[in-house]
């Protein structure tokens, strides 16, 4: 048996769909989240344990307060520490992050499809970050799920992919060299996820990184929100803050 981490949770927020689909392997059972804040936020980690997420325990744990994804090169994987029992759509979620080694590749994974829950394996959107700061502000569609697409929305740019699966490109104010110096090496980055329908923007240290429109066929428009290891790393990534609230 594959070790993972059981978990819950309750299916009322963040429309996040009401009904868990629940794959081979991934637990379907709701438990209680805590309570909404008065900004209408809910904690997705609870700074102790991963009660609430599900992945391989020997990859996954917690240290000093934040949630560890953590490898070495020759054991590495290509794995993920899924929310369990809840899908996500329209949302804004805020997280922070920071590498706590000199090299990795990591992001967050959402809308996103199991593809295999017995490695904890999953594929879709992602915002995207890693221990150099190449990819950090940018959107990837992880295993090609969302079309094989590849990075979807680079730094310091505004995508709008059309309905044709046209990709047209604009900048943002700020262009990628600049974004960059706001992205830090070894020390906690705060990021803003947020989905709304097509229109997804990713945001750290309170600078817009990348604005996407998908308009595309192959478009997703809910999944699993995940965290992610990156095959070929001896790497250790740190979550903590993470919390979310519904954009209906």
């Amino acid at each position: 048996m594959v070790p993972r981490f059981f978990v819950v949770l309750l299916v009322a927020v963040c429309t996040v769909s009401h009904a868990a689909r629940a794959e081979p392997g991934l637990t379907a059972e709701a438990a209680a989240l805590p309570a909404p804040d008065a900004d209408g936020f809910i904690t997705l980690f609870n700074g102790h344990d991963l009660a609430g997420w599900e992945g391989l325990a020997d990859y996954w744990s917690v240290k000093d307060g934040a949630i560890s994804g953590h490898q070495a090169k020759e054991m590495s994987k290509q794995t993920f520490l899924i929310l369990s029992a809840l899908t996500v759509r329209n949302f804004e979620l805020h997280f922070r992050y920071r590498f706590a080694s000199p090299e990795g590749n990591s992001g967050i994974q959402f809308r996103a499809t199991v593809l295999d829950a017995h490695t904890y394996r999953v594929g879709g959107y992602q915002a995207d970050f890693d221990a150099e700061r190449q990819y950090d502000g940018t959107i990837y569609d992880e295993a090609g799920v969302a079309g094989d697409r590849g990075t979807m929305s680079n730094r310091g740019e505004r995508t709008t992919w059309d309905s044709e699966n046209r990709r047209h490109v604009e900048p943002l104010g700020q262009g990628t060299a600049d974004l960059l110096a706001f992205i830090k090496v070894g020390d906690w980055n705060n990021a803003i996820l947020m989905a709304r329908g097509n229109h997804i923007t990713y945001s750290i240290n309170g600078h817009i990184m990348t604005d996407l429109v998908d308009g595309s066929p192959a478009a997703l428009q809910e999944g699993r929100l995940a965290l992610q290891l990156h095959q070929g790393f001896t790497m250790d990534i740190r979550f903590k803050d993470l919390k979310m609230k519904s954009l209906n």
